[in-house]
């Protein structure tokens, strides 16, 4: 016989709704009702079954794990083993409903012990679940073989619902419902039977928000009221942390409680990691000291971190602070739907009032069937006499029965039940107990009835139920619920504006000092003690600044990064501080040239960048706001080529280039044009042979007060006037600046000097000269200087910077750009080694 064609999109179509509804109601969505999946709901049938309730002893977990995939779950056994750890566990159901013995787990991520060796038990609360099962208060269905009945909903007192919550992913949905507080909703269910046209907000005034088992705060702002209204929303959550106090002024900070779902381990794991990427600075320990009397993760801090800049943090890189988005979806009539949070509530009242109304007919039942057979008991007993002497004289039961029928007008069943009675039933105080009972029915049957006739006497035993759950099983509220809306700390409303020093050493060690550690004196004074460096190193930039500018710190290489100034390491005036690697992620052989303090980037202010090739380029400071945390690309350089520095320039600036073989050039900045960010720039002086940029030196067209000092590596130097180096064009070959000698050996920098200035030299054998700018005659351009350090053989000046009046090296870079002062600038950190010196008879006047 040809089978009939059936088409394959049809087929396609009709199982997978299939499969997807099976999924939906038989999976992965739980019953508004009972709150409960499918086997959720079978694990506490089984051990119902099994009468495993909370006052009998424990039974091995496989036993009922057994049970329910036999009998009711056709599944893996892992699957419902699970779900049942699950219900054990405190850290994951907000009221447990397995009371388990054993290894369940643990908020680490640690699994559960195989169920051969752990034991459970139903909890008091799970009983709540099943009273009155068995009075014909919910369906049953056949199991998945038809061979035995199991319940399509429990008849729960409890509103498990929203009590556990619940979490699931269907096929094209899902469901993530938060935990709340049983005390909570028995008041909003007690409001909504009082007055079934409530609000929503009426509902909110009881139940503040989700109330997770770990604790921790949740932000009660336009999430959750989108969440209780819709059914859809998302909440804040965040963990509870303690500031502590240690010796010596230091501070910890404690981590007491954590967001619903997070894995502990992998929270101290992920601080761990942002420690070692230096994306939280500040901390010296980390430890976990939690223990079964709650969670302790500590943080010790450095000396002067401000703890609220790590909490914040804290709260932003990791996951102490999670968003719960909220996704009511239930089943309600075999159907998924999105409930709000009053539509959530009146399922179960719903739920409940038919529960009672079957219960209450059952009840009635059995009660109206008990009187009727009292009253049968009663009539004999009354004429007990009459009634044995008609027994004695019956052939046999059957005729005794039908004769008691006929005398007494007695049903079938009192017949029988009079032919049951033991004699004891007739001594006086069996009789008087009879009568009791039957009184006692009779007022049970006149309850039950005004229960089914009466709604108000029905109202008022669902309230009755519900606050006896309240005062038997509610606990108080574990997670804090904030009203007010949650916004990101800003770190800088934190730390007070102060004016502050940093300090960049030429090997590289940054720091951040409170100005008030440099108090004034008077001229001519010793000076206070203040960077501790080691014999080879110096202070490279020096910068008086506050806390909310910015630092941009430009490289050898081009690169621009930046840092609030609040971000560098507080330490105290005479420490090393940090290594700048621990701040900036630098490359191999790159360094800081120029570090700049600035508060805005405005588009009217520019950067001029001179690279050691001698090009120079003018960018507008606007260009370099927004910097990534791995750096941005400043300028654009050739692959011979190197930043030399950079300086912040007004319209009225003059620039002096100086190089290694003695020639400089000077020219308005306007001879710059503007250029964008990663343009390599213009041609600022035409080099010889080897030569290169050392140093620029930025000064106002106006003044003629200040004089350049120029240096060689050999420790020869002079300082000449300003007025002495004529306005050229950009791009020419200049005019002699220093006359370098083998003896004098190349310029290694230049930089803008006045008579009470201070000059300090290092040198390659790791000794630090001082020397006054007044002890160093003014000189003409084409001259060699005079000997400023006496060096060992084959020794050389490394590096030198000038020193103020007031003992403080270098200058406040943020000044410059909103002031327009004089800038000095310090030679590049690396000094090559003499090269292609320049002819000593080159003439005064170089220029091309």
């Amino acid at each position: 016989m040809q089978q009939p064609q059936i088409s394959i999109e049809t087929e396609l179509r009709k199982s997978y709704l299939e499969y997807s509804l099976s999924v939906i109601i038989g999976r992965a969505i739980p019953d508004a009702r009972d709150g409960l999946k499918p086997v959720h709901r079978r694990i506490l049938f089984a051990q119902y079954e099994l009468a495993n309730n909370y006052n009998r002893p424990h039974k091995k977990s496989a036993r009922i794990v057994g049970d329910v995939i036999g009998k009711y779950h056709p599944h893996g056994d892992s699957a419902v083993y699970d779900a049942l750890v699950r219900m054990a566990q405190e850290f994951s159901m907000r009221d447990p409903l397995v009371d388990g013995q054993g290894n369940f787990g643990s908020i680490d991520g640690d699994a559960a012990a195989a169920m051969r060796y752990t034991e459970v038990r139903m909890s008091k609360l799970a009983q709540e679940f099943l009273n009155d099962l068995d009075k014909n208060t919910v369906d049953f269905r056949p199991n998945y073989d038809n061979t035995l009945q199991e319940p399509t909903v429990m008849p729960s007192k409890v509103p498990n619902l929203l009590l556990n919550g619940s979490s699931g992913i269907a096929v094209g949905m899902a469901t993530n419902i938060p935990p709340h507080n049983l005390g909570e909703l028995c008041d909003a269910l007690q409001l909504l039977l009082d007055n079934p046209q409530c609000s929503i907000d009426e509902l909110m005034d009881y139940v503040k928000g989700p109330d997770f088992p770990t604790r921790g705060f949740v932000y009660a702002g336009k999430g959750l009221y989108d969440a209780y209204h819709t059914g859809r929303g998302t909440v804040k959550v965040r963990g509870r942390i303690e500031i502590e106090d240690r010796k010596k002024g230091a501070q910890s900070i404690v981590i007491r409680e954590i967001p619903f779902g997070l894995n502990k381990s992998s929270l101290v794991e992920k601080i761990a990691a942002l420690v070692n990427d230096r994306k939280i600075d500040g901390i010296t320990d980390l430890r976990d000291e939690s223990d079964r009397k709650g969670i302790r993760i500590v943080i010790d801090l450095k000396r002067g971190t401000i703890p609220d800049i790590v909490v914040n943090a804290l709260y932003k890189f990791t996951p102490l602070e999670t968003s719960f988005g909220i996704n009511m979806l239930a089943v309600v009539d075999n159907r998924p739907q999105l409930l709000n949070l009053k539509t959530a509530l009146s399922c179960f009242v719903d739920h409940r009032r038919e529960v009672v109304i079957r219960r209450t007919r059952y009840d009635l039942e059995k009660a109206e069937a008990r009187a009727h057979i009292l009253e049968g008991l009663r009539i004999a007993i009354d004429n007990i006499d009459e009634v044995v002497a008609l027994i004695r004289a019956s052939a046999n039961p059957e005729e005794a029965r039908n004769a008691l029928m006929e005398r007494f007008a007695f049903s079938e069943v009192q017949a029988k039940a009079i032919l049951e009675m033991r004699l004891q039933r007739l001594t006086g105080l069996q009789r008087e107990e009879l009568m009791n009972e039957y009184k006692d029915l009779l007022q049970k049957i006149e309850f039950y009835r005004s229960i089914l006739e009466n709604a108000e006497v029905l109202r008022s035993e669902l309230k009755r139920e519900i606050a006896e759950i309240r005062d038997n099983f509610a606990t108080p509220r574990r997670t804090e619920v904030l009203r007010e809306a949650l916004t990101d700390i800003d770190i800088e409303d934190l730390i007070p504006d102060e004016e502050v020093v940093i300090t960049l050493s030429r090997r590289g060690y940054m720091k951040r000092t409170g100005l008030e550690n440099y108090q004034q004196q008077k001229r001519g004074g010793k000076g206070i003690a203040a960077l501790h460096t080691s014999d080879d190193d110096y202070v490279q930039e020096f910068l008086s600044t506050t806390n909310h500018q910015y630092l941009c710190l430009f490289t050898n290489k081009g690169r621009m990064h930046q840092l609030k100034v609040h971000q560098v390491p507080e330490g105290s005036r005479t420490a090393k501080g940090v290594h700048i690697n621990n701040l900036l992620p630098l490359e191999e052989n790159e360094w800081v040239t120029t570090v700049l303090a600035l508060r805005e980037f405005a588009e009217d202010k520019f950067f001029m960048f001179i690279t050691k090739r001698g090009m120079i380029k003018r960018s507008s400071a606007s260009l370099y706001a927004k910097c990534r945390k791995t750096g941005l690309m400043a300028v654009g350089l050739r692959e011979d080529d190197e930043l030399v520095v950079v300086r912040p320039i007004r319209d009225n600036n003059h620039i002096v280039l100086a190089t290694a073989d003695g020639f400089s050039i000077r020219f308005a900045c306007n001879d710059v044009r503007p250029m964008g960010r990663v343009a390599t720039g213009v041609k600022g002086i035409a080099l010889r042979r080897q030569d290169f940029v050392v140093a620029a030196v930025i000064v106002k067209d106006i003044d003629q007060t200040t004089e350049i000092m120029s240096i060689s590596a050999n420790g020869y130097g002079k300082r000449t006037s300003v007025d002495l180096y004529r306005l050229q064009s950009r791009g020419g070959k200049g005019i002699i600046n220093f006359k370098v000698t083998a003896k004098t050996g190349p310029v290694i920098g230049a930089m803008p000097v006045r008579d009470n200035d201070g000059l300090i030299l290092l040198t390659s054998s790791n000794k630090i000269v001082r020397i006054g700018v007044d002890d160093v005659r003014s000189k003409g351009r084409a001259t060699m200087g005079v000997m400023l350090v006496r060096l060992d053989e084959g020794g050389h000046v490394v590096g030198f910077d000038r020193v103020d009046e007031g003992g403080q090296t270098g200058r406040d870079a943020s000044a410059e750009m909103d002031d327009g002062d004089l800038t000095d600038v310090v030679s590049a950190p690396v000094v090559a080694e003499p090269e292609g010196l320049a002819d000593d008879s080159a003439d005064d006047d170089g220029e091309e």
